[in-house]
Parts: C-alpha cells; structure tokens; sequence
C-alpha cells in the first residue's frame, strides 16, 4: 500500500459544486469531504485527503476521492446532504451517501476506499441491490413525477421540521445553562461573602 509520503504532496482533490456534481461523479461510487477552509480539523487531514485523491485521479473502475467547499460554491451542496460539522466525510452512491466514521489518517481512509469503493445499489446497478432496496427502487420508478415529488418533498418537509425542533430545544438548554450558570456563580459570591475562606483557613489552624 503506498503511503501518504509518496503522494503527490502538490495534488488537489476534485472540488464538486452544483454545476459539476452529476457530470463529474454520474456512474461512480464516490468518497467526498465536504470542509471549510478556516477549519483547523479540516486542514489537518488535507495533506491525507490529496493523496488519497490522487490516488484514485483517473481510476477506471469508477471510483472518484472528491471534495466540496462549504464556504463557497458548494454551500447549498453542503445544506442539501445536511452537513453541519467540519470535516464530514461521506462515501457510496452519490444519490445516497453514507457517513465515514473511521479514521482519518491516510492509511485508514486508503483501506476503507480500497475495500468499499465498489458499484452501489442504484437505478443503474439493480442486479447488485437486495429484494428490499431493488423492491423500493422499482416502486419509486413506477409513480408519476407528480408523486414522487409529492413524496420528496413531504420527507424533506419532515427533515426541516426535526431540524427546526432540534434548533428551539438546543437554544432551550442554552438558556437553562445561562440561568444554572448565574445561580451557581450568584452562590458561590454569596459564599465567599459570608467569609467562607476564612473560615476554612480558622479550621484548618485549629
């Protein structure tokens, strides 16, 4: 297995926005860090992400190591597959992306690539999908547009609602914790106040 030292250090990943994203990654089984440039994590695994994007530059068998810059041309990208932290690695059918949450060295994400970068269950790959998957894709594929984008759009309304009620909860706790916080400091100076270092300190010399 070649290692990261040997890589072109002067490659660059593919960069996808929605331009390009079809064209480039149409027919391939794709692995794609979507990032921001300011992020520390993110610039950390650059040099491992390029050479692992050279290795797979050109491969024949359909494989495609890319990425997308979520501060830039790929930010409605970036909404669309519900990134949310820096770097999030996704990997599969470009239609249907899966997480990575192996790790991020070189050789972890080389391994991971060499054993799973395969053709995916899809429109184009029926033969290769279980009864359940291929079942679903040919029930999809009889509806009208109409009601496959009636049906889109009621899962999405779904995922803006989760995500609208994630917000309001976590800005609940952010509230409570504001509220804990000052209660909790509001003790402690009440504390102090009351002279309670000097009473430890007539304690202890007692």
């Amino acid at each position: 297995m070649a290692s990261s030292s040997s890589s072109s250090s002067s490659a660059v990943a593919i960069e996808l926005t929605p331009a390009n994203f079809h064209e480039v990654t149409d027919d391939k089984t794709v692995f794609i860090k979507f990032f921001a440039p300011w992020c520390g994590h993110c610039q950390s695994i650059e040099r491992d992400w390029n050479a692992l994007a050279a290795d797979f530059d050109g491969d024949s068998s359909g494989r495609l190591v890319a990425e997308v810059d979520c501060t830039a041309d790929g930010e409605s990208l970036c909404s669309e597959f519900g990134i949310t932290g820096y770097p999030t690695l996704k990997w599969g059918d470009p239609s249907d992306l899966r997480d990575y949450d192996g790790g991020r060295s070189y050789e972890e994400m080389r391994r991971f690539a060499d054993e799973n970068l395969k053709p995916q269950c899809s429109i184009k790959n029926l033969d290769i999908c279980d009864d359940d998957r291929r079942a679903l894709i040919v029930r999809y594929l009889d509806m009208s547009v109409d009601e496959l984008s009636a049906m889109a759009d009621a899962e999405e309304g779904k995922l803006r609602e989760a995500e609208g009620r994630f917000h309001a909860e976590v800005e609940k706790l952010h509230a409570r914790y504001g509220r804990l916080s000052k209660e909790k400091d509001d003790v402690i100076a009440g504390i102090k106040m009351a002279g309670f270092g000097l009473m430890k300190s007539v304690l202890r010399s007692m």
